[in-house]
């Protein structure tokens, strides 16, 4: 069975999805379409923009959506299951027939513009945490004083902690001191899937509330549970938990395999999907959209 996945925003590059927008006219006018429900040519960002241009959140999320999503529908890919990391996950219920394309990016859009408010209002930082187990991690965030979490389980041995920065910068310190090869400050604009998100959640459900959801052509494992899930109500809920609650890839991934997934195809910029998963498990294959 093949599972197509969907990447989330760190994974951006310039001059990605150009190929694509000037060979294939199906693709040109979806980027296009974008453009216009965006207001600005996002496009001219992606193709010929700066690196500061892209990191831009409210630029960054679009782009990594439209090049996840545009390959994937020229393509005409039939997925039998779906998950997308954080942002992804977007991604992943647009190609699972849930949600429109227009529907999806419009979303896209104002999470990007509501992180990026929430990220002035409470700001914070993210870092990863090589070499230590889950529960060595979640034991010294609960010790620590101030808000900070697990935010990503991304594979085993590699979990990314998000909160205010003198609450990560305490418990790097502590992850160091039980063993961990590696605890890094990332270069992200804010405390993703932490509580500071709270502003946030608190916007995008609003958004989610107003967009019609239809149920998907297959199912989609999602990223607060790591359950498979069909049902629009269920999908909705959890799409505005997902901001404040951690992203369950590991175990995402690991469900998809017990239920029948052979292959993960990664949509979208970058490799880093790709790597992960591999990371979880030798007996699949991986590879990206051809």
């Amino acid at each position: 069975m093949n599972a197509y996945v969907f990447p989330g925003q760190g994974s951006q590059f310039v001059g990605m999805g150009k190929e694509l927008y000037d060979s294939n006219a199906q693709a040109k006018e979806l980027f296009e379409k974008a453009n216009e429900i965006l207001g600005f040519r996002i496009t001219d960002m992606m193709f010929a923009g700066t690196e500061d241009d892209l990191r831009q959140t409210k630029v960054t999320q679009p782009a990594v959506f439209l090049c996840s999503v545009i390959p994937a529908i020229v393509a005409d890919v039939k997925p039998d299951m779906v998950a997308g990391h954080s942002l992804g996950e977007f991604s992943a219920l647009v190609l699972s027939g849930a949600l429109s394309f227009e529907d999806g990016l419009k979303l896209v859009s104002q999470r990007a513009m509501a992180m990026q408010k929430a990220c002035e209002q409470n700001p914070g930082t993210m870092s990863a945490v090589i070499k230590l187990s889950d529960e060595q991690v979640e034991e010294i965030c609960a010790a620590t004083p101030g808000t900070v979490v697990a935010a990503n389980y991304n594979c085993p041995g590699q979990i990314i902690i998000s909160g205010a920065l003198e609450a990560v910068e305490a418990a790097n310190a502590k992850m160091l001191e039980a063993g961990a090869k590696r605890a890094m400050l990332l270069k992200v604009g804010g405390a993703f899937h932490s509580p500071l998100m709270e502003p946030a959640r608190a916007e995008l459900a609003k958004a989610i509330e107003a967009t019609s959801f239809s149920a998907p052509k297959c199912p989609i494992y999602q990223n607060v549970d790591a359950q498979a899930h069909t049902n629009p109500a269920e999908i909705k809920a959890n799409l505005v938990a997902q901001l404040t609650s951690p992203v369950r890839w590991t175990k995402s991934v690991q469900n998809m395999i017990a239920a029948g997934a052979t292959n993960f195809i990664e949509c979208g910029p970058g490799t880093v999907l790709q790597g992960l998963i591999s990371k979880i498990s030798k007996e699949v294959t991986v590879q990206p959209l051809a």
